[in-house]
């Protein structure tokens, strides 16, 4: 007699999202759909130096085109420490300290599995990367908000100690963040160090924008400070700076005694980053100076002032970031159709062919933050922000 099949082992696991398309992700879906102007996702579509592309197809004309050693090649790691050190001063030991990761999203993973248990409790800060809450949530992890204060986003060290409790582990720092823009401060990156000491906490800092700094913001990588080079995890990479967001190769630094642990988990998920993506991104950071990162601010601080305006023309009041390349707007009286962020941001795109993302995302489920609130990305060839442009102030006359 043939054995009954007993359907309900046939589900999703407890891990598996409900919804398992993001609200940046859906609106890109939606913008492409209807042929509008992409300023929901990071994409960061500008173009590739020369030296990063030439690096890569030179390595795979001589045939780097296998699997690399699990944390990378020499070349990259050596690169990555010898910036590190002339940019923060830090000494870092590039054949124990470095993993070449997929991307900053896979280096944040592999370093959460590493470090890590289900049912810890770890500090991020609001409005927050979805990404960074998604990865905590899919291994168990509980992820705190702690609020910054609008509309400058100052953050509160009271509310930041408010929020540990026994079971917290760790907190994340975003500097330069997604969405906000915001660029921690010399003086409350060492107010978190010396609460990361106080309660024996690791510190997950991603510093993926820290290229992207605008006026006299500066950009301090909590690892430089004094007492945090044991517990800082530093996470990078290069999507944002060479533009490369689909190659998929980023970095982490951490002390030895970490590694280990991370490396295996990193090769057990990606095995490597792809080889001649990590030899162009080698090149790069060998023959691109402080003239390129000058430069490199310059063009996008230009581009922020070219959105800024047309979100002022088009009746929102938009935060000026001071870092990274987004823009947090409220739509207060900008004449929008719909009671949250999301129907507020497909009504803009039905309306200017310009795709948002609600600024709901980025706040804790539930809260009912951020519904006035979109986020618009900059980082765009010149001709098609202007044509966003155009369109949002069309839309505001």
């Amino acid at each position: 007699m043939q054995a009954t099949i007993n359907s309900r082992k046939l589900s999703l696991s407890e891990l598996a999202p409900r919804v398992v398309q993001s609200e940046i992700r859906a609106m890109t879906a939606e913008c492409d759909r209807m042929g509008g102007v992409n300023l929901a996702q990071g994409v960061c579509d500008t173009e590739v130096p020369a030296v990063v592309m030439e690096g890569a197809m030179r390595a795979m004309r001589e045939g780097h085109n296998i699997y690399t050693r699990m944390d990378g090649i020499a070349r990259l790691r050596r690169a990555i420490a010898e910036q590190l050190q002339r940019t923060h001063g830090l000494e870092v030991d590039a054949e124990r300290e470095v993993l070449v990761a997929s991307g900053a999203t896979g280096a944040f993973h592999a370093a959460a599995m590493a470090l890590l248990n289900p049912g810890d409790e770890v500090l991020l800060f609001e409005p927050f990367y979805g990404y960074h809450v998604s990865t905590l949530r899919s291994m168990k992890v509980k992820a705190v908000a702690v609020a910054l204060q609008a509309p400058e986003w100052g953050l509160d060290l009271d509310a930041v100690r408010a929020a540990i409790t026994e079971k917290t582990r760790a907190m994340v720092v975003n500097t330069p963040s997604n969405p906000a823009g915001k660029v921690f401060t010399r003086a409350e990156l060492e107010g978190l160090a010396a609460i990361a000491a106080e309660f024996d906490l690791f510190v997950f800092t991603d510093e993926i924008y820290e290229h992207f700094v605008y006026g006299g913001a500066e950009h301090v990588s909590p690892m430089e400070l004094a007492g945090m080079r044991e517990r800082t995890i530093l996470m990078s990479g290069f999507s944002k700076t060479f533009s490369v967001t689909g190659w998929r190769v980023g970095y982490l630094v951490a002390d030895a005694k970490w590694m280990g642990a991370i490396n295996y988990f990193h090769d057990l998920l990606y095995v490597c980053a792809p080889a001649p993506f990590q030899h162009g991104c080698a090149a790069g950071l060998e023959q691109l100076g402080k003239t390129f990162y000058a430069r490199l601010a310059v063009d996008h601080e230009l581009k922020r002032a070219m959105l800024v305006d047309a979100l002022r023309a088009a009746g929102m009041n938009p935060h000026v970031p001071d870092g990274a390349y987004y823009i947090l707007a409220s739509t207060a009286g900008a004449g929008l159709e719909g009671e949250t962020a999301a129907a507020r941001a497909r009504d803009l795109l039905r309306k200017t062919g310009v795709a948002s993302v609600a600024g709901s995302a980025f706040f804790a489920p539930g809260s009912g933050k951020g519904e006035e609130l979109l986020r618009f990305c900059f980082a765009k060839k010149d001709e098609e922000l202007q044509e966003a442009c155009r369109r949002l102030v069309g839309a505001g006359r």
